[in-house]
This record gives C-alpha cells, structure tokens and sequence, in this order.
C-alpha cells in the first residue's frame, strides 16, 4: 500500500525552474518569504530555459521602446495585449541589465572594449538582442541558479512532480468551504525517490511549469514540456487563452542521431540562408521583403511547402555567405553538435526542419501574474500575458520571463494572505487507488505517442478543418482511456505527464477548431 508523504508549510510554492520561476523566487526570498521551488527533474537546471541558444532583447543605441513594440506587435499579428507589450518593452531591457548583468552576473559576450555584442534575428527592426555565443539560456540559467540555490529562505525539491493544485473548495473536507471563493492554497506533489505524495501548503501558489512542446512529434523542448501547469491549472477553473498559437521553430538539426537540437535564428541573423533540396534559395517569393529573417511562422510554413514541394523530409541551411565572423568562435555549441555528425558547418549546409517551439498561449493572467482563481499566479511560457499575440518574436520570452518573475513576486509580497491552521486541518492526504496496478510502461509511452502523433499530423505547422476535427475525435478517445488508466494506476511522473498532456493537446485543439482564420502561428488550409 502507497504510504503518505509528508505536509510542508511555505508561505509561496514555485513550481518550475526557468528564468521565470527562479526570478520570482530570487525577489521573494529577497522580500523575507519562506519558498518552495519544485521541479520534476532531479537536475534542476532541466528546463527549456537552459536549451535557448539565440539570446535576450537589450536595447541598443539605435533602438527605442517605441520600436521594439511595434516589433513585436507585428510579429504577434496585432492581437497582442498592448499594455503587456508596453511595459515589456519600456521595463525589461532596464531589469535586464539591473538584474541579468549587474546582480547575477551573467556573462553576456562582450568586444574588446567591453562593449556588449549584438545580434539580430527574424522580424527585428535592428540588432538589439544580447547573448552568451549560442549558449545564452544556459549562461542564464547557472546564473540565476547561483544566485539562488544558497539564498536562506528558498528550499528547492528536485524530483518532485506537482499533481494537482489544492483549492479551498475543491478538497476542503469542510463542505461549507465548497461556497466560499475558490482559493488555492498548495499543491499535492509526488516525490519520485519515496513514491509517496507530499501536501504542499502554501499562501500563494507560482505555476512556472513551461511549454508545450513535447505534445508535437517533432520539438525543440525537453521532454517535461507537457502542459502541466496549462493542465492543472484548467481542472480548477483558471481560464487558458490563445491556446491554437503554437510556434514552430523553422530551424531545428535534422539528423536520426540526434533529436532537439534548435540550430539558432541568430545564423540566420548573421547571413545564413534557407534552400530547398534542389539548392534554390526560396525564402524570398515567400516573403519579399524579409525573406530568411521573415516572422518564424512565415519560415516554417515556407519550409513545410518547400519539403512538400521536392518530396524531401528537410531543407537546408547555407551558411557560406556569412564571411564577418568565424562561426566555430560565434556558434561553438552548434559548431561541436554537428562537427559530431560529420557536418562542417563552415563548408557544408545543414539539414534543418521545422518542430514544435513556444507556447504563445496559456494561462490568462495580468500584468502582475494573478490569474481568475485567488492565489494562483502564472509566469512564463505557461502563461499568457498577451505579450506574444499571435507569433512570438524572438528573443522577447526571455525578456517576458524575466520581468514577470520580478512582477508576480512584487504582486504576492503586496497581496499574500496565509492559510489558517483551520483549513489546513480540513485538507486530506493523497487518496491511492484501493487496489493499485502497476501498468507496463509501455502502455503509456504508447499513448504518449499517439498523443504526439495526433498533434503533429492534425494540429501541426498547416491545419484544416478535417484534420482538426479527427484530432478531436481521437483526443477525446484517449482522453477518456487515459483517465480511467489514472485512477487505478500507481501514481508515476509518466503518468500524471500523460493525463496533462492529453488535456492540454483537447485545449489546443479545441482553440484551433473555433478560431476560423488564420493568424501568426495558426494557419488553417483553406
């Protein structure tokens, strides 16, 4: 029989590790907060934070917030929410550098007389995004993982997987607190070393779990980007908005050796250009102006036809007109993957196709990372703060991470409310199954696949209405199956990743098939 775990009182949990949810936890344990981080992996650094190469939106001499802003707003397709992106534009390169450089020290790339370097990328009007060469989320991420593993009142818990978000009235055994406000106060959380599952108890609850990607067959994302947050969140009522705009990221190595590998944008911002299989650069009949550094939606779809088009599952990436700089010093850890392979990047293009990259939806939240329920704030890619619209532009979700960490932490420290001992006696233990089964692993690694399948085939870079509709129909039979699988079986990280992911993949889904017109990153097939 599954034995409890133990019940731990915080006064904020943090659920996830990125730049979002480790910045929050920086500033409220700055604030004299007791926090909890939790995150599934056992090495904490295991986030899609840690694998962004391109780099971080600065400001540069030639730059305005007036600028940035109307770039992102056309990349986003104008249905970002204009006040989110003001207040990124005018206060994230400030915090970047009063944060990212000065307190945590990241080491961005500088030239000989110290200056920072600059970069550009897709759909930016000048170079204003700084990096670490092509390792920049990496730098961030030991940073801000230095500046806080040591701090005295933040307590981290690798291996731990949050299961479901406790609420005031969805698991107090108080039937009077069912008609009081929805509030949440915690989160069950399965502890892979003793399988046993935790009570977390906390005033305020940060959702920081990530993206969406390993939901798609082909990702640039870690394996634990599975909806978690988007998922728990929903099951107690939190609205999810935006949910159909997946972006795809247009370059990503294309080699059966080696799966996820993102070959930055940042190439391409230095001279790299896209041609199909029969050596034609194509890039410019499909966007005139732009061409290779067209919005990543406009490139995507372009390299979906063009594969299309020559019968071919990859195009290639032709980096021999970049001639300013030496691309082993510029892009050392590209250089190495591929050099690996047996591809020379200096001499040779590289296979690249297109995979499932961010999130521009999620969980609705405000300018401070409230959301509808009381007590539950979301930041980063689980979120949306309308930043995004309907294509993200690149290098900003960083930026957006990094200043709505600082944000929500602000926010809570001005609006926490502590849990009564009251309610915190009226909260139950986990509740197992009677008679546990342990089901053959394979069984979900199955699902899981026709979960990825489904996504990629029929709610992928090109949609329609008939494959929208079959993705339905197939989600909801699993959806179902899956569900009944939860209730009888031993409790396993695998298996709550799976319940969240068929859920967040009806989300999608469901988003995609009521919007009827093609925007940024949706793209329905007439």
């Amino acid at each position: 029989m599954p034995r409890h775990g133990k019940r731990k009182e915080f006064d904020i949990l943090i659920i996830g590790t990125g730049i979002s949810g480790l910045t929050a936890a920086y500033w409220l344990s700055e604030a004299g907060y007791e926090v909890a981080v939790i995150s599934k992996d056992a090495n904490l650094s295991e986030c899609n934070t840690q694998y962004a190469q391109g780099g971080i939106v600065f400001k540069h001499e030639h730059d305005s917030p007036g600028l940035l802003q109307k770039d992102i707003i056309a990349a986003g397709c104008a249905i970002n929410f204009d006040n989110a992106v003001k207040a990124v534009a005018e206060e994230g390169p400030a915090l970047v550098q009063d944060f990212l450089i000065d307190r945590v020290s990241v080491p961005f790339c500088r030239d000989n007389e110290n200056n920072l370097e600059f970069t550009q990328e897709g759909a930016h009007s000048v170079r204003r995004i700084i990096h670490v060469k092509d390792k920049t989320g990496a730098a961030i991420e030991k940073s801000l993982l230095d500046a806080t593993l040591n701090k005295k009142h933040i307590t981290f818990f690798p291996a731990h997987t949050a299961v479901e978000l406790i609420t005031s009235s969805h698991n107090s055994m108080n039937p009077q607190d069912r008609y009081q406000k929805t509030r949440v106060i915690g989160a069950y959380v399965l502890n892979a070393k003793t399988e046993s599952v935790d009570v977390f108890i906390a005033g305020a609850v940060v959702l920081a779990t990530g993206g969406v990607g390993h939901l798609f067959l082909h990702t640039s994302n870690t394996v634990g980007a599975t909806g978690d947050g988007v998922a728990m969140a929903c099951r107690i009522g939190a609205e999810i908005i935006n949910a159909e705009y997946i972006q795809f990221h247009p370059t990503i190595l294309y080699h059966r050796d080696v799966k996820r590998f993102l070959i930055t944008e940042a190439l391409r911002g230095e001279g790299a250009r896209l041609k199909n299989r029969d050596n034609e650069f194509f890039m410019r009949k499909y966007h005139g102006k732009l061409a290779d550094l067209a919005p990543r939606d406009e490139v995507s779809r372009a390299i979906f036809y063009e594969m299309e088009k020559t019968d071919s599952e990859y195009v290639l990436l032709d980096t021999q007109e970049i001639k300013s700089l030496s691309l082993h010093e510029r892009f050392p850890a590209i250089y190495a993957q591929c050099k690996e392979l047996g591809i020379d990047i200096e001499k040779e293009p590289v296979p690249v196709v297109p995979a499932a990259h961010y999130f521009c939806g999620g969980i609705k939240v405000d300018l401070c990372g409230r959301t509808n329920i009381s007590g539950l704030f979301a930041v980063g890619e689980n979120s949306c703060t309308g930043v995004h619209g309907a294509n993200r532009l690149a290098s900003v979700s960083l930026l957006e991470g990094l200043l709505w960490g600082k944000k929500t932490a602000l926010a809570i420290s001005d609006a926490i409310q502590p849990v009564s001992q009251k309610l915190i006696k009226n909260i139950p233990e986990w509740i197992f199954p009677l008679n546990e089964e342990v089901f053959d692993p394979v069984l979900i690694l199955q699902d899981m696949v026709n979960v990825r399948t489904t996504m990629w085939n029929y709610a992928g870079i090109v949609r329609n209405k008939n494959r929208l509709s079959r993705a339905l129909a197939d989600l909801n039979y699993l959806s179902h199956r899956i569900e009944k699988f939860y209730k009888q079986a031993k409790i396993t990280r695998r298996i709550i990743e799976l319940r969240n992911a068929v859920l967040t993949s009806l989300l999608i889904v469901r988003a995609a098939s009521a919007n009827k017109t093609s925007c940024g990153c949706h793209f329905i097939e007439e």
